[in-house]
């Protein structure tokens, strides 16, 4: 069965097929992915196999011209939470592990929980990620379902959480089914190597350390009624082109058994960790070219889908990846339970790894909408049920945009109200008044325009 999902033997091949590939058969399958229908595996293992650079050049412009085609300058914002550091799991790579006995662990209470929400409400944040690790007592469906009804329960005098991801260990379809009836968004889950030998090296111990167990978590969400997925690799426990292209099986096998790829696909790489063997002497260490190659490809090979960056890497590298094909970014993020009470208080935290992107929330948004993108936090699409089959039912013809960019014009400005700083809010509004003039049917732009002005006179929370 698990060779229906990952075929190493395919994968190799098509590899070693494509390694002399010409310059015009490449230029032939950039055109085709001009057409945002997607790739074949083969075709993305030529891409993979490209190092000339000027057609990696080439590659990075197509992936731009697509990625803008169907997310336009919108970015997703949102913020992690995590819950618990406890974990019963020894991955070589995580601060985490259970034998790193220099780890100060700490679970959240309820009202830590609220805390930390209230928190992030107060930076402006409407969505965040709930990491919750992977331990019998402190990650359980029961525990994971109360923390989402805490976070949704809590708010500040303007604003509260309006859409839950939740990153959690692999469930039963039972306990899947119990974190969906508490409204969540996404569940985001890493099979973080699909090379298998790899895999068990780096799990030898704990719940985790079964592939298949990983490998067929998301068609159990899918059966509990949780359409929107979320997949990734931790770049740099193998060779990228391999988990790539794997990565890229697992999406065309979802399409094909239960009708919905991914709606997102995060890309960490890894970063040093306490105590963690792999994240301090990198396995296959992919270099700043190589990943805005890869992210690129993955762009083009999905386009429908939604890509992930979190503060793992620089604030520059983060402003490059977003023009080739990233839509979402973390923003100000803590990954340690009560990170952002500690930042409060100046507090020494011990965070799952090394972040690279220090900035604010605010600088955060300051930076994009200086280079023009639209920072959104925008929930429409899931509170109006445009998920799994119905999501990419829009997003594939690009026909998503007529609800996002006035959704996402309605939050930024909610944002620039309510929270940005002087020099932020000034920036933000030229960039909405110049925003608006792009819309290509009057109506869209009347629409839009009601819905700013409705924001402008004190309503919060409109969306189409």
């Amino acid at each position: 069965m698990f060779k229906e999902i990952i075929n190493d033997e395919k994968i190799f091949t098509l590899l070693e097929e494509t390694k002399n590939y010409s310059v015009s058969q490449i230029k032939s399958i950039i055109n085709k992915a001009l057409q945002k229908q997607g790739l074949s595996l083969k075709e993305v293992a030529a891409l993979l196999n490209v190092q000339d650079k000027e057609l990696v050049s080439d590659i990075l412009s197509c992936a731009k011209k697509v990625k803008e085609e169907i997310y336009g300058k919108r970015i997703v914002i949102f913020a992690p939470m995590y819950v618990t550091n406890e974990c019963v799991n020894d991955c070589l790579y995580c601060g985490f592990r259970c034998s790193n006995t220099e780890l100060k662990r700490r679970t959240l209470s309820i009202d830590e929980i609220k805390e930390e929400t209230t928190l992030l409400t107060k930076m402006g944040h409407k969505r965040i990620l709930l990491v919750c690790g992977e331990h019998p007592k402190y990650a359980n469906a029961d525990f994971v379902a109360e923390a989402v009804r805490a976070v949704y329960s809590s708010k500040d005098a303007k604003n509260q959480i309006r859409r839950i991801n939740v990153n959690v260990a692999p469930l039963t379809v039972e306990d899947f089914a119990k974190i969906k009836k508490e409204g969540i968004g996404t569940y985001q889950m890493f099979q973080e190597t699909y090379h298998r030998e790899t895999y068990e090296k780096m799990h030898p111990l704990g719940p985790k350390s079964s592939y298949e167990t990983r490998i067929t978590a998301f068609e159990k969400a899918f059966s509990a009624g949780i359409d929107d997925l979320g997949a990734g690799v931790l770049f740099g426990l193998f060779d990228y082109k391999y988990e790539v292209l794997a990565m890229i099986s697992h999406c065309e096998y979802l399409e094909k058994t239960i009708g919905v790829g991914p709606h997102t696909i995060s890309v960490p790489r890894i970063e040093p960790a306490l105590n963690a063997p792999a994240a301090g002497k990198v396995p296959y260490p992919i270099n700043d070219e190589e990943f805005a190659k890869l992210v690129s490809i993955i762009r083009l090979a999905v386009p429908y889908t939604g890509i992930i960056l979190t503060t793992r890497e620089t604030k520059e590298l983060r402003a490059k990846l977003i023009h080739l094909g990233v839509s979402q970014v973390s923003a100000g993020s803590k990954t340690n339970p009560g990170g952002y009470e500690e930042a409060e208080h100046n507090m020494p935290d011990e965070q799952q790894f090394a972040v690279g992107d220090f900035r604010t929330l605010d600088e955060v948004v300051r930076d994009l909408s200086k280079a023009g993108f639209i920072p959104s936090f925008c929930t429409g699409c899931y509170r109006k049920g445009r998920t799994g089959i119905d999501f990419m039912a829009i997003t594939k013809p690009g026909l998503i945009q007529q609800f996002c960019q006035p959704n996402a014009l309605a939050t930024f400005k909610e944002y620039l109200l309510d929270y940005a700083s002087e020099e932020t809010r000034k920036i933000g509004e030229a960039l909405i008044k110049s925003e608006l003039e792009k819309f290509a049917k009057i109506e869209d732009k009347e629409n839009a325009k009601k819905m700013l002005d409705r924001t402008q006179k004190g309503e919060r929370d409109i969306f189409c």
